[in-house]
């Protein structure tokens, strides 16, 4: 269950929430979030008994969907939908279409600006802090963190890689996917596996986790919100969204969202032991020398 550091579902989600746990729904709940996720107005306009002829299912199935959500009934859920639809209709003044061969430099500009701030702020809503916490404590006792990730995750398991290193965490990375499959074969149960796969179906991916799962390593996954072999084999799951399309070979918004939790991370495990993280930071950096301009 996915809840906001006080406890709650966080108005603002609740269409992400619903596409994340329709894989637990009965067939008949899962028809209706289906028909909300492809119509999410239809929340918005009518009751539940209204919504339930529509969906052709019963007031008690909706309930239940809602609870199975998150949520204490469809009252509160309906309010939610609203608000996010509402935010949505306010933050839509850019147009959205594919990016078109005819655009110019300045709608490319924005299109490209505006999709990379929609995945970060739908990533913000997908974070589950009590995961996030408990990432955090494994991050903090692994005697290794070993990265794992292949094209443009391989980026940003190289940024974490980096970071977690000025914090004086014992890291391993390997670009070469053979090496990182000898590395699963390596790692023991003091370890920690960072496991980064925006589709969730990255074959040679899977097939370091389940050396990983097989020695007893357990697993922090950063990848998509969805049902997937990546995320049913990780111990713990930090979902991204990420809105790719024509240019999903690009990886762009997808990368986006994947740095934005390494950051997260990061700033989380340094805060917990800030003077010392502040300490090491000072003196792992590096200071720029500046050649004087005759």
């Amino acid at each position: 269950m996915l809840t906001d550091e006080k406890g709650g579902m966080g108005m603002s989600s609740a269409l992400l929430r619903l596409r994340e746990c329709s894989q637990q729904f009965s067939s008949t709940e899962r028809g209706v979030a289906e028909r909300i996720l492809a119509e999410p107005q239809l929340v918005v306009d009518l009751s539940v008994h209204e919504l339930a002829q529509r969906t052709f299912s019963s007031p008690s199935t909706i309930v239940r969907m809602c609870s199975h959500t998150g949520y204490s009934g469809y009252k509160e859920f309906r309010r939610a939908v609203t608000f996010e639809l509402a935010r949505r209709e306010q933050t839509l003044r850019n147009d959205q279409k594919e990016i078109q061969r005819s655009d110019s430099l300045e709608q490319i500009i924005d299109k490209i600006t505006y999709a990379n701030i929609l995945s970060l702020e739908e990533t913000r809503d997908l974070m589950d802090v009590a995961v996030l916490r408990d990432s955090v404590a494994l991050l903090r006792r692994a005697r290794v963190i070993y990265l794992f990730g292949l094209g443009a995750s391989l980026c940003a398991a190289k940024d974490a890689y980096l970071k977690f290193l000025r914090l004086n965490k014992l890291c391993v990375i390997n670009e070469d996917w053979h090496s990182q499959l000898v590395q699963s074969c390596n790692a023991t149960p003091q370890d920690v596996a960072l496991v980064f796969s925006y589709s969730g179906v990255t074959s040679e991916v899977i097939t370091c986790m389940k050396n990983l799962k097989r020695g007893g390593t357990p697993m922090i996954a950063i990848t998509r919100c969805i049902q997937s072999p990546v995320s049913d084999l990780a111990d713990l799951r930090l979902y991204t969204a990420a809105n790719e399309s024509l240019f999903r070979s690009g990886a762009m918004s997808s990368r986006m969202s994947q740095l934005n939790v390494v950051d997260i991370l990061f700033t989380a495990l340094a805060n917990e032991d800030y003077e010392q993280s502040v300490s090491q930071l000072a003196k792992t950096h590096i200071e720029k020398q500046e050649k004087n301009q005759r």
